[in-house]
């Protein structure tokens, strides 16, 4: 299996380039449908350890049913597939740059969840425009277990997340244990209460914000990915749920820009104009850079070829 692993602003992503498995014919929607329900081994074998980790998401290249289109991608992590990946579609098209199969300029890639446009702008440097992101529901208080009641939104950014605008610990690299732990209990509360995205859909990211470290950055971020690992990122579907609550709440103006800082310290360029259906267009801009090339080895005799599972 053929690889290029690299990272966005810390967050890693892995390129499937070849290998991958035969998901049939029909809609790029159908085919992350059988990705998603008959190749759990292949997605643990991919990004989970001894090959991968909790931080690392897959990216699996399969042809697009569209042909204004130059790529059709399915992301996942170790869990289950996603809907949308702000940052590796900004991993995505440098390594495709990368390849030599991109050139600078506006580029459509079409994902599960609908088509998103990447500029690249340079070798390293990309703006995606997501799909339309919006706010569900505004001022939601659940009791956490160990903390006692925390208030968010639930908003839609190609996944979807809980937003909390006033973190209980400061946003610092010596607090991701604690910020971890407590993401985790809200997630936990959010699924005891009921709580979920439409549809029932599960909200499988939280995210805390706080004040940047920079003065001249807008906000801090910390986020919770489904795994239970943090995303070294601002987050890019994150951000956009960010951009709608913000635009919801008349505190952002249509191209205005927004600086999004991570924990890391890492940060997003963000600016939206207006959706057609009441939601935000969001615009994400970051920077990746290639890691590695390699070709993923798997030996029959070996026990943990199909990843580490732990129950």
């Amino acid at each position: 299996m053929h690889v290029i692993d690299s990272h966005t602003e810390g967050e890693p992503t892995r390129v499937i380039v070849t290998g991958g498995p035969d998901l049939g014919s029909g809609s790029l929607a159908e085919k992350a449908a059988r990705f998603e329900e008959r190749h759990a081994e292949f997605r643990a074998s991919v990004v989970q350890e001894p090959r991968g980790h909790e931080a690392m998401i897959g990216a699996l290249l399969v042809p697009p049913s569209r042909e204004d289109c130059a790529a059709g991608v399915i992301y996942f992590n170790t869990l289950r597939n996603l809907g949308m990946c702000g940052h590796a579609t900004i991993g995505l098209a440098v390594t495709l740059a990368h390849m030599g199969r991109l050139q600078p300029g506006r580029h459509r890639f079409e994902t599960p969840v609908g088509v998103v446009e990447a500029e690249l702008l340079d070798a390293n440097t990309v703006s995606v425009v997501n799909i339309e992101s919006h706010r569900l529901h505004k001022d939601v208080t659940v009791a956490v277990e160990g903390h006692g009641p925390v208030t968010g939104d639930v908003a839609w950014g190609g996944n979807w997340f809980f937003l909390v605008k006033d973190s209980p610990f400061a946003l610092k690299a010596e607090n991701i244990r604690s910020l971890t732990d407590l993401t985790l209990r809200i997630r936990a509360a959010l699924e005891r209460d009921g709580i979920t995205g439409s549809g029932s859909a599960w909200i499988d990211h939280v995210e805390l914000f706080g004040p940047p470290q920079d003065p001249a950055r807008d906000s801090r971020n910390f986020v919770l990915c489904p795994g239970g690992s943090y995303d070294r990122s601002p987050c890019g579907t994150g951000s956009s749920a960010k951009l709608a609550c913000l635009a919801a709440d008349g505190l952002l103006a249509p191209g205005e820009d927004w600086i999004q800082e991570s924990v890391i310290g890492s940060t997003y360029r963000l600016s939206y104009r207006p959706g057609q259906t009441g939601g935000v267009i969001p615009t994400i801009t970051g920077r990746a850079f290639v890691t590695s090339e390699a070709q993923l080895l798997f030996d029959p005799a070996d026990p943990y070829r199909t990843g580490i599972q732990v129950a």
